[in-house]
């Protein structure tokens, strides 16, 4: 039987998303020590703006990280307790780098 499900194409802004190469349990957690990869990502990415256009996260219950924002049922996450999340991920690979965050 021939394979009709065909892999669809990336839009040219997805395929320049920073995030385009990050495993989608990252770039859809709810949790921002999972979603730190993606987070960081989104600090440089130049299509931040499609990105939220696109995904329109408030009115679509999108759970996720979106234009540099996790979004957990349509609603930014806090963003104190996100970075701070982000920063206790970011602990490890900052020490090992002797690097300060």
């Amino acid at each position: 039987m021939e394979n009709l499900l065909l892999p669809i194409d990336p839009t040219p802004w997805q395929a320049a998303a920073a995030c385009a190469g990050l495993s989608p349990s990252v770039v859809f957690a709810r949790r921002a020590k999972e979603a730190a990869p993606a987070l960081r990502a989104c600090a440089g990415c130049p299509v931040r703006r499609q990105c939220e256009s696109a995904v329109a996260p408030a009115e679509s219950y999108f759970d996720g990280v979106c234009a540099g924002r996790l979004w957990r049922n349509g609603r930014p996450a806090d963003a104190a307790r996100v970075a701070k999340a982000v920063a206790l991920a970011l602990a490890p690979t900052l020490a090992r780098s002797g690097r300060r965050g």
